[in-house]
């Protein structure tokens, strides 16, 4: 299992721009439309058979019954190259969700431009925006990773979002994400 880190995006940047399909929906989602009146904007790159990715789904599952109640808006995007790995296409991604109960919308980034803009390297990978639209947060859930005995508590994110979400700025000492890396379309080319 390859462990790559995430690059860590200067706090402060603007949230890139986007607009993707949502899997279960059809519906397009666009970040104007989730940032507009929201409190704080949790993007989060996923896919489906990523062991990190799995170790941590009943955080993502409570980090949404947690913030229910805010004015926290979270999306998750898939990025990976659904050619090489079909199991991370648009009908598992819909199964996931459905399976997982979530709330959020599951997003698409077949061109991989969103991941790119983002400067996402692995899965998951977190960017936290703050009401003003900017990052406040990027890096990991917590310690934990599959194998090393740590409980999964999102404590890091947890954190950073309620610091976000009161206004203040999360404790700049930031750890990076550790994941699989994206399948990227070109790699190896």
């Amino acid at each position: 299992m390859a462990r790559t880190p995430s690059s860590m995006l200067a706090l402060g940047t603007p949230c890139p721009p986007f607009s993707l399909i949502d899997v279960r929906s059809g519906r397009n989602v666009t970040s104007e439309q989730l940032l507009a009146g929201a409190d704080g904007l949790l993007v989060m790159f996923i896919c489906n058979h990523c062991p990190f990715v799995v170790h941590v789904l009943p955080a993502l599952d409570r980090l949404e019954a947690q913030f229910a109640d805010t004015g926290l808006r979270i999306v998750a995007i898939n990025a990976n190259d659904t050619t090489a790995y079909p199991q991370d296409g648009p009908g598992p991604m819909a199964d996931l969700a459905d399976e997982r109960g979530w709330g959020f919308p599951f997003l698409l980034d077949d061109t991989q431009e969103v991941a790119k803009a983002f400067a996402a390297a692995c899965t998951p990978d977190f960017f936290l925006f703050g009401k003003e639209g900017t990052l406040t947060y990027r890096g990991q859930l917590d310690d934990s990773r599959p194998g090393n005995g740590v409980a999964v508590t999102g404590g890091d994110l947890i954190a950073a979002i309620s610091a976000t979400l009161r206004g203040e700025a999360p404790n700049p000492e930031q750890k990076p994400s550790l994941g699989c890396n994206i399948k990227w379309r070109d790699a190896g080319k």
